[in-house]
């Protein structure tokens, strides 16, 4: 009964065989004295942060980063043992909790940190320091180091690491790549000063996925995984200096729900925008845009699997339901399952992320907390 609840509408199937597949490819490209921090923010790339988080402790991953210190007590919460790295902004008044749950919080700049030296706890505050090597984002110049030194002298923080993070690592433009090897120079300059200080430093980290697979030479105490963990690239023309055969994690579902034929000139879904050349039978599919399905993909000739044969989605996507052209496709009825992002078939999420002009990360993270989720073993 539960199974034709959660596979009724719309549900997204996760391969926790695919996940550990992937765990064991980027291994091998791996220094043996670097561990995998996994990245499981936004719901572990629409993936579920739980259930993929409980599997990767189960094989051995003990360090995790996430967005929020709500995805941090959730996955105390749920069991999860380990490192858990806070990678954003927690508010002062919530600190407290960060020391609570035993997790890391970032310093995400100097007026963070000044703010924070100067508060009570009744612990010392786990932390790692973000160093702002070009980005611009978050992170302290790498250029005060004095001040610097005075956070690993604190005694109201426990400074259990140090990082930065590559913004062009995907690239493979000559400029792109000559900035992020500036990057990695600047934070290798910092750690070299701050070590000849005599400081401890921490745990380094600086790549995320592609900073692994176009600048492995260099050597950190761990590597932050994300979108390639998960099996997919952020795009099709992404970089990749090493290619390891990864596997997708996650497949996208939803039924039909109705079949019917339309005659020449007949018009489909909101805005009329399609009208067909011909006699057509289409068929309409239980998911839309408030399921994470994006409607920038109206008119862009999405592919969809049904049957074992591709259909295209025509008309505009609306808020629960999209219409599909199955003319070609033979013997479509009620309640035919149909694939729309799937490891079995060909409709990448990196095709699909594509046609809806945006990144698969984006488009991942986008899936709705309405959709059932199924987790197999392989």
């Amino acid at each position: 009964m539960m199974n034709s609840l959660i596979t009724d509408r719309a549900w997204v199937e996760i391969n926790l065989g695919n996940l550990e597949h992937n765990i064991n490819e980027l291994k091998k490209i791996i220094s043996p004295n670097t561990k995998i921090m996994a990245v499981v923010k936004a719901n572990a790339y629409g993936h579920g942060i739980i259930e993929i988080s409980k599997k990767l402790n189960q094989i051995g991953i003990n360090d995790f980063a996430v967005a929020t210190l709500q995805e941090g007590i959730s996955l105390r919460e749920n069991g999860i043992v380990g490192n858990i790295l806070i990678l954003g902004y927690t508010g002062l008044e919530n600190l407290n909790y960060v020391i609570k749950y035993d997790l890391i919080q970032t310093i995400v700049d100097e007026t963070y940190a000044k703010k924070i030296m100067n508060m009570s706890f009744n612990a010392r505050l786990k932390v790692h320091l973000k160093i702002n090597t070009g980005m611009n984002r978050i992170g302290m110049n790498p250029n005060n180091v004095n001040f610097i030194r005075s956070i690993y002298s604190s005694d109201k923080l426990n400074v259990l690491g140090i990082f930065s993070h590559l913004c062009v690592a995907d690239s493979d433009n000559q400029d792109d790549i000559k900035f992020s090897k500036e990057q990695i120079c600047i934070l290798n300059n910092l750690i070299n000063i701050l070590r000849e200080s005599g400081i401890n430093v921490g745990h380094i980290h600086l790549q995320s996925s592609y900073g692994l697979l176009n600048y492995s030479d260099e050597k950190y105490d761990y590597v932050r995984m994300g979108i390639i963990m998960y099996g997919c690239n952020s795009d099709k023309n992404s970089y990749e200096k090493i290619k390891i055969n990864i596997k997708p994690v996650l497949s996208l579902k939803a039924r039909v729900t109705s079949v019917k034929e339309i005659d020449k000139d007949e018009a489909v879904s909101y805005g009329r925008i399609y009208k067909a050349p011909k006699k057509e039978k289409i068929a309409t599919v239980s998911i839309g845009y408030a399921d994470g399905y994006p409607r920038s993909l109206s008119g862009k000739h999405a592919r969809v699997l049904i049957n074992g044969q591709y259909a295209e989605v025509i008309g505009r996507i609306c808020m629960d339901q999209l219409i599909i052209n199955v003319t070609e496709v033979s013997n479509v009825s009620l309640g035919d399952i149909v694939t729309l992002i799937g490891e079995d078939s060909e409709i990448s999420a990196e095709e699909i992320a594509q046609k809806a002009q945006t990144i698969t990360n984006e488009l991942l993270c986008r899936l709705s907390n309405r959709l059932n989720y199924i987790y197999l073993s392989e």
